[in-house]
């Protein structure tokens, strides 16, 4: 990483730490997090000598960020090698990554609480407390996907106006007064 400012490389370097606690390969996570600071599109030879790691490492790591829509292929006039960019708007990169985490962790785990709900013996006490254990878990991530759902059809922009005004939900969800006396209003 000898090629990268002191900013990029801590980024990089704390980007594969926090992938591997999300259970990302820290080499893809770095991989990520080097295209999305570059200005420029790379190839994989560059970011193999930034990143100091094995070409193949990088080229494995590429194609798992295009699988799941981070980077994507760029052509460069005058350069026949394939050059990587980044998606570089924050807010589409975030739900990509959440919807990759949704299929990968919450889809599959709904898919086992039903078939584990449908295989307990409905007549046998020996289950009804588990049935009411895994049917209160099931309706957990039952009201989070719909959440999910609702909020995953907002536009970026709606997205981004929630955000500011969550100072002022929360007053609304409070019932605190605002710095005139009167009930917050939004």
């Amino acid at each position: 990483m000898s090629q990268l400012n002191t900013a990029k490389k801590q980024f990089v370097l704390h980007w594969g730490e926090m992938g591997a606690r999300w259970g990302i390969n820290r080499t893809v996570a770095q991989v990520h997090a080097l295209l999305h600071v570059s200005a420029e599109p790379l190839t994989a030879e560059e970011i193999a000598t930034m990143l100091s790691v094995a070409r193949s490492n990088v080229s494995t790591s590429i194609r798992e960020l295009q699988a799941w829509g981070l980077v994507r292929p760029v052509h460069v006039l005058g350069d026949r090698r394939q050059h990587v960019t980044s998606i570089k708007d924050v807010w589409e990169m975030f739900r990509i990554i959440v919807d990759e985490r949704k299929k990968r962790e919450i889809d599959p785990t709904m898919d086992l609480l039903r078939q584990c709900i449908s295989e307990l013996d409905k007549n046998s006490v020996a289950d009804t407390h588990t049935r009411e254990r895994l049917q209160d878990l099931y309706q957990f991530f039952a009201a989070i996907d719909a959440v999910y759902t609702d909020v995953r059809k907002l536009p970026v922009g709606t997205l981004r106006g929630l955000m500011k005004a969550r100072g002022a939900f929360r007053r609304i969800l409070s019932g605190r007064q605002s710095k005139s006396g009167e009930p917050a209003r939004m």
